[in-house]
């Protein structure tokens, strides 16, 4: 079991090894929706050189972590009639990981704000830009997963994801905020 769980945490990032279609639909999704939860976490902030909104996005990323490994979970036991495994547990919060990874390069920029190196609002913004490229970004991966090279309609359809997670994402932020 040990050797299992190292390779299933371990082993599709750093190997060749390509993901099967359904892991790596999983964790696909789970990237759009971290990405798309944490850009809505963002733009609401108001920063300034006391708060420049790294909690609110921590906090954002390990509550939708947790709820979505757990309602994963719950999925997978409508899926079968027996109750998940260890390693299908592990599995399921491996899948659910891209939501933590969303939150850590938009954590950096803010970090870079509270030591002053950037300016609040600027770095908020940077942040921002950087989510919606990582949005948008998905669909060159998307391609290199079905085997195709990028090509015109592959940028359209980066720019179209992109469109509709903004668009998402502005929905979002006006029915809670």
């Amino acid at each position: 079991m040990e050797g299992n769980r190292h390779k299933l945490l371990h082993g599709p990032l750093f190997s060749r090894v390509p993901l099967d279609q359904r892991n790596a639909a999983s964790r696909i999704s789970a990237y759009i929706y971290g990405n798309i939860l944490i850009l809505a976490a963002l733009i609401p902030v108001s920063p300034s050189n006391e708060n420049v909104g790294i909690l609110v996005v921590l906090g954002t990323a390990l509550s939708t972590f947790v709820a979505h490994a757990f309602a994963e979970n719950i999925g997978r036991s409508v899926r079968s009639d027996q109750p998940p495994t260890g390693l299908e547990r592990w599995t399921d919060l491996r899948d659910s990981l891209p939501i933590l990874t969303s939150a850590v390069l938009p954590c950096v920029i803010l970090a870079v704000a509270a030591i002053g190196w950037l300016e609040p609002r600027t770095a908020q913004i940077l942040a921002e830009a950087v989510m919606l490229v990582r949005i948008g970004g998905i669909v060159f991966v998307i391609r290199r997963l079905q085997g195709a090279r990028p090509d015109r309609s592959t940028l359209t359809g980066a720019l179209l994801l992109t469109c509709v997670a903004t668009a998402i994402v502005v929905v979002k932020v006006v029915l809670t905020h």
